[in-house]
């Protein structure tokens, strides 16, 4: 007497091992347990085969992405708000800043405040500020007399080429001292790199610069100490391409030195949570050296968290070079922020804060679309 089989659910073959009334070979008919019909050929299969990776039903990426930029969307708007309404606040009224560098009769002044726009009424003045927003005219700098839009494009480009060589540096230099530290933890490394980089964490940015600004540029006079590039030189010569890294020096330290050190803590945080897992006993059953199971295993785990504060702190990067560039009178974005702060120049100061606010704000909407992208368990929630 034979012994009856049940069907195996890694094939979901409907003709094996079926007896009696169950359902026959075309998969239909009463399920003899449950009464209940049963289920389409090699569904059970399908289920179990189905790539885990994918996201459940309702949650595909256009949703999450709607999702995420409706998010994005809601924090630009209170930026905009933010950033008409708290520039208001400031001490100090710039028609009588401009007044007082040169002599000024009161039917002047009341020009300049009518040429400004500044003898509207507040919602008025906010009125024209949405309008100017929406059609990419922010207004004419109080300081400079041109427009801000074209300010912003002109210092933009200095500011990139300081925070994204910065970026890259911090970056490398933070992620590989933390996955060494974590590595060989509690050893002198690990002690010497984790308490190092505490120390530049807690530094004040502007403290740090004038400390090597006073060091290299002044005492030693390695490097220069302030601007771009030598006025001198002709522009995108060999010259003068060596003289703009011999500026981007110190900056950039300052930036790094104050930087990496967050990505260093996260990444050997991370890493030590993943040495604790199962998976890398079994790599090493296999054969695999402590440094294969380290980069081919461990890291692109740990990595994971990682992302988000990378992508958080590229554009608090960017806003933290205000400090920086005022420092070491770097003529970008920063530079032109802290003066348009000495002003009071409105127009200014509202254009590169809602400049600083989207680089912020499309850096975190990034984070959470790679996150999500790295991450199975993000797609699948």
């Amino acid at each position: 007497m034979s012994t009856p089989t049940h069907d195996d659910p890694r094939t979901g073959d409907p003709n094996q091992g079926h007896t009696g009334s169950g359902p026959g070979p075309t998969g239909k008919g009463p399920d003899p347990v449950n009464g209940e019909a049963a289920s389409a050929p090699g569904s059970v299969g399908t289920d179990l085969a189905r790539d885990m990776d994918e996201p459940p039903a309702g949650g595909s990426f256009a949703r999450y992405f709607l999702r995420k930029l409706g998010g994005a969307a809601t924090s630009m708007i209170l930026v905009v708000l933010l950033g008409f309404f708290a520039f208001r606040l400031l001490p100090g009224d710039p028609v009588l800043k401009i007044a007082k560098e040169r002599p000024m009769s009161p039917a002047q002044i009341a020009e300049l405040r009518s040429q400004y726009g500044l003898d509207k009424p507040v919602i008025v003045q906010f009125w024209d500020y949405l309008v100017g927003i929406v059609t990419g005219d922010l207004g004419e700098s109080y300081v400079y007399r041109k427009s801000v839009a074209s300010l912003i494009g002109e210092y933009l480009g200095p500011t990139l080429l300081l925070t994204a060589t910065a970026a890259v540096i911090a970056i490398a230099l933070g992620l590989w001292l933390g996955q060494l530290s974590a590595w060989r933890r509690n050893s002198l490394f690990d002690k010497v790199a984790s308490s190092t980089s505490l120390i530049f964490w807690s530094v004040p940015t502007f403290w740090l610069g004038l400390i090597l600004l006073m060091i290299f540029g002044g005492t030693l006079q390695w490097l220069p100490t302030g601007g771009m590039v030598t006025p001198s030189l002709e522009p995108w010569s060999a010259a003068a391409v060596i003289d703009v890294i011999k500026h981007l020096i110190l900056p950039v330290i300052t930036l790094v030195a104050v930087v990496y050190a967050q990505f260093l803590m996260v990444m050997r945080a991370s890493l030590l949570e993943e040495m604790s897992e199962d998976y890398l006993t079994t790599a090493r059953a296999k054969g695999l050296t402590e440094d294969e199971v380290r980069r081919k295993h461990a890291v692109p785990n740990a990595l994971l968290p990682t992302v988000t504060v990378v992508f958080l702190h590229i554009g608090g990067l960017i806003a933290g070079a205000v400090t920086v560039e005022a420092v070491f009178s770097w003529p970008g974005l920063g530079k032109l922020t802290f003066e348009a702060i000495r002003g009071p120049d409105l127009p200014l100061l509202q254009g590169t804060f809602v400049v600083f606010s989207a680089i912020i704000i499309v850096m975190n909407l990034a984070a959470d679309l790679v996150y999500r992208f790295l991450d199975p368990r993000v797609r699948r929630a």
